[in-house]
């Protein structure tokens, strides 16, 4: 590959990292908030070898044009087999080959090299989206983790803001029933139900490193239309589902009474408390 390649190739996904992690909170498409350090380091190390490559002396080959003839052809005789008198020709005129293709020019970039200019260009002008609802609908909800010690008493205030995770430990492990009759504000973004299903999801998505380990917390809202997938949006309500509360039966579900949209959060990989409408 030419050194222009490589050095452009290098330069630009340095420049990439530096402009999603520096300027925009892109970055938080793909990754963790903590993550970012890591990528800014990464994007500075990037372009300081695009530059240092740029600057480096020339490879040996691009001057060998220039190397001085007798010691040139001294060394050329050195490798070539036909150095001792043969003209390196057969009788049909075609050169003796080393066993490599003399008909192809190494020099130039192969084609499919081009293409990794296309992931490294998309960080500079195109950050693909975050995962929404079409993730969401293809993979079961998260488990959540098992609350071995008594849950706290719940405020009084109402609606209750609550995150997705700890209404479904309520719901599922609270042996006090402290959800029932309790009113509950939640946010998160909409995905479609299975077909055949009453309702549709409250759906958060929460990584553990970037988006390759990304999995969904979802809380089934019945009792209003959906509102269109991806939409954003406050869901106000009350536990009433089937099986029995604050039992693995019980049904992870919210009978709505008012659903408000919301701003989308910079930061969408995390189930945090009800955003504030916009």
């Amino acid at each position: 590959m030419r050194r222009f390649v490589q050095v452009g190739l290098l330069v630009l996904a340095g420049l990439g990292l530096l402009h999603t992690s520096l300027f925009t909170d892109e970055y938080l498409r793909f990754v963790k908030e903590g993550m970012r350090p890591l990528l800014v380091a990464s994007g500075l190390l990037l372009v300081a070898l695009g530059v240092a490559e740029a600057w480096a002396a020339p490879p040996e080959a691009e001057h060998a044009g220039h190397a001085e003839p007798g010691r040139t052809a001294r060394a050329d005789a050195g490798h070539r087999p036909w150095a001792d008198g043969d003209t390196g020709h057969t009788g049909d005129g075609q050169e003796h080959g080393d066993g490599h293709g003399h008909g192809h020019d190494h020099a130039r970039v192969p084609r499919v090299a081009w293409l990794l200019f296309l992931p490294v260009l998309s960080l500079l002008f195109y950050a693909p989206p975050a995962l929404g609802s079409y993730t969401a609908s293809r993979e079961p909800a998260k488990a959540v983790a098992v609350q071995e010690d008594a849950f706290d008493p719940l405020p009084a205030t109402s609606p209750l803001p609550i995150t997705l995770t700890d209404f479904t430990m309520r719901v599922q492990q609270d042996r006090s029933l402290a959800l029932r009759g309790r009113a509950v504000v939640m946010t998160g973004f909409v995905s479609p139900a299975a077909r055949g299903q009453d309702g549709w999801y409250l759906t958060r998505i929460v990584v553990s490193c970037c988006a390759a380990d990304a999995s969904s917390v979802k809380v089934l809202v019945q009792g209003v239309a959906a509102p269109k997938a991806d939409t954003w949006v406050n869901v106000t309500g009350t536990w009433h589902g089937s099986g029995t509360l604050g039992t693995s039966s019980a049904a992870v579900s919210l009978t709505a009474r008012g659903v408000t949209k919301v701003t989308k959060p910079s930061n969408s990989y995390m189930d945090a408390l009800p955003l504030g409408t916009g």
